[in-house]
């Protein structure tokens, strides 16, 4: 165990491809989704040395998450129960992904915790496969997060397979508008319309005439929870056509929202769309991949 302190970011994620298979026997819904992380947002989790093997934590900007049910308590306990290595320490976490926006803060959160555990745990540390399987035991997310890039995520999010995907050259957009969507609201009323024709609609990129090649090409950019959320939420689908019309080439809600994201082809392009963004008093994040 490092007596130094650690100041750790914690990315967040996007949904490239999020499609809802069904529901499995034991309720949880069966998912194929592409996770890539976005290194533009990211919360900041500061360690310090506790005593007495008990965990302190402030989150100055929202108290609220100063609770036993927060993840980064939970990694922490699992982690210790699991290896017997289970620190003092005192997390200063700085929220900076917003809350209910599809992004994975919480998740990357609780994965950065974990890994650092892991590091610092010595002979007691999991293997990689080990520590994956405690990870989604905290959630569906997790594992990802311990992942060094793109990833295929089946089952509840849990089997993960790295992914080539190559975004090189492409600016990404991410629009936060200030909506907050319940993930568990989001799955009920999948269950709810599941099989209407309503939920075969989808806002898609317009197909272009240019012959230029895009990385996203052969990918299927697409979210089976943006019927639902759009039709609660229209600023998020106005978000999304904004992105579109400003030439994403690709475009879609990340998780079960309310972020959103474009990817467009040149910088000039994605910057000019972030602009339009933000006067409509929507933050934005900008990130040349």
């Amino acid at each position: 165990m490092t007596n130094t302190p650690a100041s750790l970011t914690a990315p967040a994620k996007i949904n490239l491809h999020l499609r809802i298979l069904g529901i499995r026997k034991d309720g949880y819904h069966e998912l194929r989704t592409l996770f890539f992380a976005v290194d533009v947002l990211s919360d900041l989790l500061e360690i310090e040395p506790g005593h007495d093997e008990h965990f302190y934590m402030r989150c100055p900007a929202n108290p609220d998450l100063e609770c036993a049910s927060n993840l980064i308590y939970k990694a922490w306990k699992l982690f210790g129960q699991a290896t017997g290595f289970q620190p003092g320490i005192f997390v200063t976490l700085t929220k900076r992904i917003p809350m209910g926006g599809g992004l994975g803060g919480g998740s990357s959160d609780c994965a950065t915790l974990l890994r650092w555990l892991n590091d610092n745990a010595g002979n007691k540390a999991l293997s990689h496969d080990d520590l994956i399987s405690l990870a989604a035991i905290l959630g569906a997310d997790v594992p990802f997060f311990l992942m060094n890039g793109p990833a295929w995520a089946e089952g509840i999010g849990e089997i993960l397979t790295p992914a080539n995907i190559d975004l090189t050259g492409m600016t990404l957009v991410l629009a936060c508008p200030d909506v907050h969507v319940d993930t568990l609201w989001a799955y009920k009323q999948w269950d709810r319309n599941n099989g209407s024709a309503s939920m075969q609609e989808s806002l898609t990129t317009p197909s272009s005439d240019t012959k230029k090649p895009s990385p996203v090409s052969a990918l299927t950019v697409v979210n089976d929870f943006e019927a639902i959320v759009f039709a609660k939420y229209p600023i998020l689908r106005k978000t999304k056509e904004k992105l579109i019309k400003n030439g994403a080439v690709a475009a879609a809600m990340s998780g079960s929202g309310a972020s959103l994201f474009g990817l467009f082809r040149d910088n000039r392009s994605g910057m000019s769309a972030a602009k339009s963004l933000e006067k409509d008093g929507i933050m934005v994040f900008v990130q040349t991949m």
